[in-house]
């Protein structure tokens, strides 16, 4: 059972950038198979899709102001990160990194259905 341990989180003012790292737990060698990806909650609202990477290193971003944010993976250090750059009020929420074991199937995950593990989701929070 892998475990996810997201760093990062905290307070900072609208126009700052954060960067969130999600380590998991075990071997390379299962890491380097996993899909990754971030989403977020806000209170009240359902859980967004932000981004995600597959296995092949192949990126994706949901449905938002994608230049924004950028996500990456060190398959060395068995992290994945997401780069948020122009934070804006709205964009205080939870933020969850996710990963499911995909090799060798393609495709990218989009929906919180599609991952098996989790995060626990350190809070973001943009002051104006």
């Amino acid at each position: 059972q892998v475990q996810l341990v997201e760093s990062g989180g905290g307070l900072v003012q609208a126009g700052g950038s954060l960067t969130l790292s999600c380590v998991a737990s075990g071997d390379r060698d299962t890491f380097v198979g996993y899909n990754l990806g971030w989403f977020r909650q806000a209170q009240g609202k359902e859980r967004e899709f932000l981004a995600g990477i597959e296995w092949t290193k192949q990126v994706y971003y949901g449905n938002f102001e994608q230049g924004r944010f950028t996500i990456s993976r060190d398959n060395d250090q068995n992290t994945v990160t997401l780069q948020m750059n122009n934070l804006q009020v709205e964009d205080r929420a939870c933020y969850y990194c996710a990963a499911k074991e995909q090799w060798p199937r393609g495709g990218a995950l989009r929906t919180a259905e599609d991952y098996s593990h989790w995060g626990r989701g350190p809070q973001v929070t943009v002051s104006s």
